[in-house]
């Protein structure tokens, strides 16, 4: 059974290990003496129950009393100058303890806790340790040469294990590694040659409890100094609870959880210290120190070994980023060369297909698909097309910061199982949110064996109810584990990759947007240009032509007798065509008045705009009622009022006149949810607005029109059928649409009606 599996599982019981209150122990170590003070008057509120073997003083008679009966003034003053300022500026304080004519010398190391607590601990100064070494710099300055001298982690964390070994003494000294699972190997290790090597071995992530981990955040060195020791209870003069509930998270004494005192014993170790190992904030590993008998690490020697996980912890960026430096270069260097072309390319898609082996080597991946608006391409080793689309239905709303990454898909994604050779490893990159284009790399299985530590599956035992206690290792053996539908993981340089080519991507789509906006914007001048073009042309004829129209008039009211048939049909056709181009003109004049005309958006409601429409055919058409049907209320919209009762009047007027039913109807409507509007991408219709459509039972339109119907002047009957017409209708129609920033378009079946479908602002 896999271990993650194994532990996300709903009937494991947690409270034994892993919801231990470890930082309110209410106990501490007892190589020491801890005391909760009041502030600012120094008053002793808690001490450990072990004053008597460490100061000869009873813990009851010190419960209440000011810390000057057991510190000199000049001590006192020490502590009280302090409580402003930075703890570690002044930790430790060399503190002089009388008592019954003995003086004791301590280490002090004062702080506070979480709940506003103020906590003095006190060490004693005469515990013999293996170290000759003088002073800090003395301590640190070896360690830190030899550190500056290496180039990589491997060597990093070699020199850190023998440098703390050096310096502490203890038995082993090893670097312990946590992976994405929690899990840890031990990546380095120093020893003395008798022990058991546990380089290389893994250690499951339950050995070291979530709320553990959080401690080593914040208090980055921990030491044990026995494992057989006796917890000494914390005592107050006040309700019993208080000293349990004391936050000792950044106490040097504080007690151990029993559960991982037990582990220890289990190993072999007598006493232990971790150090932590901190980058970007998160726990990366610990310096783990073994020894087989107790062992007391003195204040000093612990800060220099505090100092040095710093310092490693500093370096862990650069030193990992040199690990496997060669293949890091040659990877950098295809990225580089490919994501250049892509840069330079007009267009992208055709960049990443055009460089395949590219594409491949982009990330080290055998195989790679591209899915760029609906259309897929398969490169070199991938499951087949209808996986992919399956997998990107279920990857697409699993991407955090545009990229999905695994090496172990089938474990995610259970389909993968049937492609998990060629498809065990996943790195996935989704383009743009708006529209769905995505490039997804693939890496075959590769099966691989893990040195455990033990078996790491017998985590607990399992109760009556089926819950899953548990309990600390008892066994340490080395345990193989054959690894199956996993793949090599994805490094971060080659996921940086992915992440340099999305960039290019996108700057290549911000420059074809910046081009398209200045197309847009020379569009607009021009069109502004001729709309006033437009109005000045027609407004000029206007005139002309309406003096020919006045004298041709008069010449048939005065000269109609004398012509002839033939000259009376001549000005006849004169008058008509004047008429008809005075039609042409205004319906220009409209047009281009729209361009240029401000819309006063207000709200309208569709039903009264729809009635009042109908009523004007009806007393056009001599009181004869007209079908106009609304199979449902209609909702109320935003926009200019005159101008959408004139997209009615024209879209309802041409059901109507291009009609040779007997029974003629006109229906309008709108759609319960926003479709796709025609060449526009689902994503791109707006949900806040409605689309409606008018429909009618007339002659309908050829499919082959339908493109062409609002093209202005373009008409599909001769000028005296259907009660003619210029032409401009439709086109004004969608004049006005657009002007609202709606669509329009159509859909028709000749010789059955056509539904005209646009859209307006809810």
């Amino acid at each position: 059974m896999n271990l993650r599996n194994f532990l996300s599982v709903t009937n494991v019981n947690l409270n034994n290990y892993d919801r231990e209150p470890i930082h309110t122990p209410g106990s501490i170590q007892p190589h020491g003496v801890l005391f909760v003070l009041s502030e600012p008057s120094l008053v002793i509120l808690q001490v450990s129950n072990n004053t008597e073997d460490l100061l000869g003083l009873l813990p009851q008679d010190l419960l209440g009393q000011h810390l000057s009966n057991i510190l000199d003034a000049a001590q006192v003053s020490v502590i009280q100058d302090c409580l402003q300022g930075h703890f570690e500026h002044v930790n430790p304080l060399k503190l002089l303890v009388g008592s019954q004519g003995k003086t004791y010398e301590f280490n002090g190391v004062i702080h506070r806790s979480s709940n506003n607590y103020l906590i003095l601990e006190l060490e004693p100064c005469s515990f013999v340790t293996n170290s000759g070494f003088a002073n800090f710099y003395t301590l640190t300055r070896s360690a830190l040469t030899r550190m500056q001298q290496v180039s990589n982690l491997s060597e990093l964390s070699a020199v850190i294990v023998e440098e703390i070994r050096k310096i502490t003494g203890f038995d082993r000294v090893m670097v312990y590694r946590f992976d994405d699972n929690g899990s840890g190997e031990v990546i380095a290790e120093d020893k003395l040659e008798r022990l058991e090597p546990y380089l290389g071995l893994h250690y499951p992530a339950f050995d070291i409890p979530k709320q553990a981990r959080y401690l080593y955040t914040l208090n980055p060195l921990r030491l044990i100094t026995d494992v057989d020791y006796k917890p000494v209870l914390i005592i107050s003069n006040e309700l019993e609870g208080q000293a349990s509930s004391l936050d000792l998270s950044f106490s040097v004494l504080r007690s151990v959880s029993p559960c991982h005192i037990q582990y220890l014993k289990n190993m072999g170790v007598g006493a232990s210290m971790s150090i932590s190992l901190v980058k970007d904030n998160k726990l990366w590993g610990l310096v783990a120190c073994h020894h087989q008998i107790p062992r007391f690490v003195c204040y000093q020697i612990r800060t220099a070994c505090e100092f040095l996980g710093k310092v490693m912890s500093l370096e862990l960026s650069s030193k990992e980023n040199n690990e496997n430096l060669e293949y890091k270069l040659q990877l950098k260097s295809n990225q580089t060369k490919f994501i250049d072309a892509v840069a330079r390319s007009h267009d992208f898609a055709d960049a990443l297909f055009q460089d395949r082996a590219g594409l491949l080597t982009l990330v080290n991946a055998e195989g790679a698909a591209i899915y760029i608006d609906g259309h897929l391409t398969l490169i070199g080793k991938t499951p087949n097309e209808s996986d992919i689309y399956d997998l990107i239905s279920w990857v697409q709303d699993k991407f955090q910061n545009y990229l999905f990454v695994t090496n172990s898909l089938p474990k995610l994604y259970p389909k993968a199982m049937d492609y998990h050779e060629v498809a065990s490893g996943l790195l996935a990159l989704s383009i743009a949110r708006i529209r769905n284009n995505y490039i997804l790399w693939f890496r075959p299985e590769r099966l691989q064996y893990v040195h455990w530590a033990g078996n790491p599956h017998q985590i607990g035992v399992q109760e009556a109810d089926g819950s899953v206690t548990l309990f600390p290792r008892k066994s340490f053996e080395l345990w193989k584990e054959r690894v199956q539908q996993t793949s090599l993981p994805w490094e971060q340089c080659e996921i940086d990759g992915a992440i340099e080519l999305r960039s290019a991507i996108v700057g290549i789509v911000f420059r074809k947007a910046d081009e398209l906006a200045a197309i847009n914007l020379e569009l607009e001048r021009s069109n502004n240009e001729l709309d006033a073009f437009s109005f000045i042309a027609s407004h000029d004829l206007k005139e002309p032509l309406r003096g020919i129209h006045n004298y041709s008039t008069f010449l048939l009211e005065d000269y109609g007798k004398v012509l002839d048939t033939d000259g009376v049909a001549k000005l006849e056709t004169l008058v008509r065509l004047t008429k008809r181009m005075e039609d042409l003109i205004n319906s220009l004049l409209h047009f281009s008045r729209l361009g240029r005309q401000e819309i006063h958006m207000q709200l309208i409601d569709f039903n009264e705009l729809v009635t009042n429409v109908s009523e004007i055919f009806c007393m056009s058409n001599n009181g004869v009622n007209i079908d106009t049907r609304i199979p449902r209320p209609l909702p109320k919209i935003q926009g200019d009022r005159v101008l959408v009762e004139e997209v009615l009047t024209n879209l309802i007027g041409n059901g109507l006149k291009y009609n040779e039913s007997d029974y003629k109807w006109v229906e309008v409507g709108y759609l319960e949810s926003t479709v796709a509007v025609p060449h526009e991408p689902v994503e791109n219709v707006k949900p806040q607005w409605w689309t409606f459509y008018v429909r009618d039972n007339g002659i309908g339109i050829r499919e082959k029109h339908q493109d062409i119907i609002f093209r202005i002047f373009k008409r599909l009957h001769a000028p005296g059928k259907y009660n003619g017409g210029t032409g401009a209708g439709l086109t004004i129609v969608k004049k006005i649409i657009e002007r609202h920033g709606g669509k329009i378009w159509v859909e028709s079946t000749y010789g059955h009606g056509s539904t005209f479908y646009f859209t307006l602002p809810c």
